[in-house]
């Protein structure tokens, strides 16, 4: 061990117990990766139960100068979590109560460890409803949804996890415990503080219990999906639905390949020549489905739709949920050793020239693109396919990824629709932020973290 670190272990080991304070690197490495496919392996891993814990160990960290990486479940795609060198890795893991869910009120307060479906479940149970829903839900936790601001399927009807925040508990770099926010429905005293740590990414502080905002159950859901023989046609379809007054819970977008992926587990014939799928879901009171369901059965096939598949209840509904959320995983079966997972996000109207300038993008490069996602709100997932022995150097691939994100700005889009910036997309960063703008983000890191102990080198 670091002789720096001695004294400080000795400590670490009096705040949490052996058993939580973890060095031996049997014990530590399933924490030196995450869901972006990069590695480095940390110092040390503390597992903290209560605030009280997080608030000793960043101070203790302030002190001795040590880099203190917050971590969720690992689930996220741009490596926000990676351990920087010599640095200790602060899991919430244990951190995974639900502390209360209050129907009248429509809030519920949890710890930063709970799992997003977990909480989803529990809700439902009370006849209440929490809407951000990620594809990594069954696994990932609400202090990671809340330090990427993560979205999903559902964000076009119901916004991402920043329109769910109402009050945090974070703690600062000096162990400091502050709440930002109100656990009250309205509340503007002072500035946005709450909306300033999601997204962060860890960098501002470590958020130790959240209270969000609940919505009633949908008295109702209806579900369909449709197969085109062009990505343009489905997202024609995608422009007819807004055209005709619908405001779909759930748009979601497949390009051939993954069709190709997932047509097995699909609760309906696919058949041939199919380029594209459309997943459409929409809710509302019961007596609204059967009308909304017309309109959306109109738009997919004026959409040129080959054929149109309703589920006719809950079980079919989750045999395509199921295939969609499985979607990233059935890439692996296609024997690259290598997937990148991007996620732009553009206007509506300029989805089709996209995926037009996706299908093009990749000539010249030893890299296959499929894409996915969510095209009721422009947010697609572009996936690089690749073999390492097929690369000359990553200098080849970061030039394809810089010529997705200068097209994605030039459709007047963004470089990240959820997923944030990490270490991934940081080299592209400049490109939608101007000098001026990230020189204020930096002052607005210094004032939280002066000594730039907090998930350092990442975003910036």
């Amino acid at each position: 061990m670091n002789k720096k670190y001695r004294r400080p272990a000795r400590y670490l080991k009096d705040i949490l117990g052996d058993e939580y304070f973890l060095t031996d690197p049997a014990d530590t490495a399933c924490y030196s990766f995450d869901a972006s496919g990069l590695e480095s392996m940390p110092w040390a891993v503390a597992l903290p139960k209560e605030t009280v814990q997080v608030s000793k160990i960043l101070e203790l960290a302030s002190r001795e100068g040590i880099p203190v990486v917050p971590r969720g479940a690992g689930s996220g795609t741009t490596g926000a979590s990676i351990p920087v060198s010599e640095s200790l890795v602060v899991s919430l893991a244990r951190m995974n109560r639900i502390k209360s869910i209050n129907p009248v009120e429509l809030s519920a307060v949890v710890e930063p460890g709970v799992i997003t479906g977990h909480l989803q479940e529990a809700v439902r149970e009370k006849g209440l409803f929490y809407p951000p829903d990620p594809a990594s839900l069954s696994f990932c936790t609400i202090g990671g949804n809340v330090n990427t601001c993560a979205g999903g399927a559902r964000a076009v009807k119901y916004g991402v996890t920043r329109d769910y925040v109402r009050a945090l508990e974070v703690v600062l770099a000096g162990g400091r415990v502050i709440r930002v926010g109100a656990s009250t429905a309205k509340g503007v005293v002072g500035y946005d503080l709450r909306h300033l740590f999601v997204g962060a990414e860890g960098t501002l502080g470590i958020v130790t219990e959240i209270t969000l905002k609940l919505l009633p159950l949908p008295e109702a859901v209806g579900t369909a999906a449709a197969v085109f023989e062009s990505s343009s046609a489905a997202m024609d379809a995608v422009t007819c639905l807004f055209r005709s007054g619908i405001l779909p819970r759930c748009a979601e977008f497949m390009d051939r390949m993954s069709l190709g992926c997932v047509r097995k587990q699909l609760p309906f014939d696919v058949g041939s020549g199919a380029e594209a799928l459309l997943l459409v879901e929409v809710d509302g009171q019961e007596t609204s489905i059967s009308p909304q369901m017309e309109k959306v059965t109109g738009c997919l096939i004026s959409g040129g739709a080959k054929d149109v598949f309703r589920a006719s209840g809950a079980r079919d509904a989750e045999s395509l949920w199921r295939a969609r959320r499985g979607l990233s995983p059935a890439i692996k079966g296609l024997g690259f050793d290598v997937k990148i997972s991007e996620d732009i996000c553009v206007p509506r109207s300029k989805l089709s020239a996209m995926l037009d300038f996706l299908s093009r993008a990749a000539r010249g490069f030893p890299v296959t693109i499929l894409t996915f996602g969510h095209a009721g709100d422009g947010n697609l997932h572009v996936n690089l396919l690749f073999n390492r022995k097929e690369v000359d150097s990553e200098a080849k691939i970061q030039e394809l990824i810089g010529v997705i994100m200068k097209k994605t700005l030039e459709l007047g889009g963004t470089i990240s629709g959820e997923h944030g910036i990490g270490l991934s997309k940081k080299p592209f960063i400049r490109l939608e932020l101007t000098g001026e703008v990230l020189e204020l983000h930096r002052h607005i890191k210094e004032v939280f973290d002066p000594g730039n102990i907090l998930n350092p080198h990442k975003v910036f």
